[in-house]
């Protein structure tokens, strides 16, 4: 569902830009994703200056999504996590331990990590959240593809920072474990999105006229979708140091 990187052909001011050429697109947009990543996707054809200055109008938008998307050093630990695609309040304790994490009662979860290490505690609370996709995502992504008919052979999660799925000639779904964080409706046409691409592997007429008969408003669904890293927490999207 992401255009395939062009490479990054400048900085910014604020932090490197990866360009990303696409044949369907009409005009420049640029997307600043949770951890402080900056994307600028671009007609075909588009030219390097026309890029600067489209980042350059655009410097103090891309600074302030930057601030608000990086990792604080002070960032604090979640206590509580809400999952709008399921509805469940998770409770979280911290102690420390071998890394890792456990299930303790019903919805409380507990991460074990070695003292003062937050880089730890993430990557536990990050592989709780597979965990997580696998357990209720996974029985709902069977029935959309028993109810549309479109057929899978296996499915991936992963921590990805500009794709919300994809799909291989293999048969096998990657999706995206932020989407524990978006509306059931999101989650739903993700599925069915991702699941079209079993008919189609391109982003023809035909593919959207599919995408259509299992979801006819996928138009607004498609935006809310794009939009939906604002709702992804820190913790999940953060990448651990070298």
């Amino acid at each position: 569902m992401a255009a395939e990187p062009q490479g990054e052909l400048f900085k910014s001011a604020v932090v490197p830009v990866e360009i990303r050429e696409h044949a369907r697109v009409r005009r420049l947009t640029v997307r600043v994703y949770p951890g402080g990543r900056v994307t600028v996707t671009v007609p075909k054809g588009t030219s390097p200056a026309q890029v600067q200055r489209f980042v350059t109008r655009h410097q103090d938008w891309i600074s302030r999504k930057v601030a608000q998307f990086s990792l604080d050093e002070d960032y604090e630990l979640p206590t509580s996590i809400e999952l709008p695609s399921t509805g469940d309040t998770w409770i979280v304790h911290y102690r420390s331990g071998r890394p890792g994490f456990r299930v303790v009662a019903d919805r409380v979860l507990e991460i074990r990590h070695a003292d003062e290490d937050r880089e730890m505690a993430h990557r536990a609370l990050a592989a709780w959240a597979i965990a997580e996709a696998r357990r209720s995502l996974e029985p709902w992504l069977a029935a959309v593809s028993a109810e549309t008919g479109l057929v899978y052979r296996d499915v991936h999660w992963r921590r990805q920072r500009t794709r919300w799925g994809s799909y291989s000639r293999s048969g096998t779904l990657s999706l995206n474990v932020a989407v524990l964080f978006q509306p059931p409706e999101v989650v739903r046409y993700l599925f069915v999105h991702e699941l079209s691409h079993t008919r189609h592997m391109n982003h023809s007429a035909s593919f959207w006229k599919l995408v259509e008969s299992h979801e006819p408003d996928y138009r607004s669904l498609d935006r809310q979708l794009t939009e939906g890293w604002r709702l992804v927490p820190s913790w999940l999207t953060a990448r651990p140091s070298p």
